[in-house]
């Protein structure tokens, strides 16, 4: 097999791939050695980088994966939108994320020490969504269920892991970014208690700074309220392979 050949076929199974595809997963599908794949991959991701592109290959989760560049997001999102609803993470659902996210594997009680609320029905729409996913149960008196982000945060959030995690200020224009809200995230008024003006995370087992997350603000009017428009976004399947198929 030839270079481009070799390219030709990467670029059609990352294509067609509904989870980021790992690099041992190519070279077997390939029946090659990875340093081999991992040259022509290397290429086929820079060729995917040039400005007349409208997608882009990326690592994300450990695997790779195609993505809509950002600067066609909008027009990706407005055709989205024109094809179904749009779904809906409430701004408490997107603080409790912030804090799982960098305080993980953290318990419901810990969660809700932190943000002075009841999560559990924010704990239910995230897990419903698969953004969050169960780590088993700690040792200590009632043995509460711990919970972690999933492949699927990684995925909508262009992460490849956990280290990438920005601080918590970045984490609001990503989340505009990668949760696809027009307007914006209508995050609380800065205070003492904010969630923002965290320093930047790095860890991967929950052993984050306590200023990392503090305390938000109790919501005056539940998880009806400022909400964040999660519709269209860069890492939607649909959204990358008709923004690459042009259907």
């Amino acid at each position: 097999m030839t270079n481009e050949e070799r390219k030709a076929a990467l670029e059609a199974i990352i294509y067609a791939a509904d989870e980021p595809v790992t690099i041992e997963q190519l070279a077997s599908a390939l029946g090659e050695e990875k340093l081999v794949v991992q040259a022509s991959l290397d290429e086929l991701v820079a060729s995917y980088a040039a400005d007349e592109r409208g997608v882009e290959v990326r690592a994300v989760a450990g695997g790779y994966k195609m993505y809509t560049k950002p600067q066609h997001h909008d027009v990706v999102r407005r055709f989205i939108k024109s094809l179904r609803p749009p779904l809906r993470l409430t701004m408490p659902a997107l603080e409790t994320l912030a804090v799982i996210a960098y305080k993980q594997p953290v318990t419901a009680p810990e969660i809700g020490e932190i943000r002075s609320v009841n999560t559990s029905g924010v704990l239910k729409t995230l897990l419903d969504k698969r953004l969050i996913t169960t780590a088993g149960r700690k040792e200590v008196i009632g043995r509460p269920i711990l919970y972690k982000t999933s492949k699927e945060f990684l995925m909508r959030f262009g992460l490849s892991d956990l280290d990438e995690l920005p601080s918590l200020k970045e984490f609001e224009a990503l989340a505009r970014e990668a949760l696809g809200s027009d307007e914006g995230v209508a995050l609380s008024e800065p205070s003492d208690e904010s969630v923002l003006d965290a320093p930047h995370c790095t860890s991967t087992n929950g052993g984050v700074p306590e200023q990392a997350v503090a305390k938000a603000p109790e919501e005056a009017s539940s998880e009806s309220q400022a909400s964040t428009d999660t519709g269209a976004v860069a890492s939607d399947d649909q959204a990358h392979k008709a923004a690459v198929a042009g259907e």
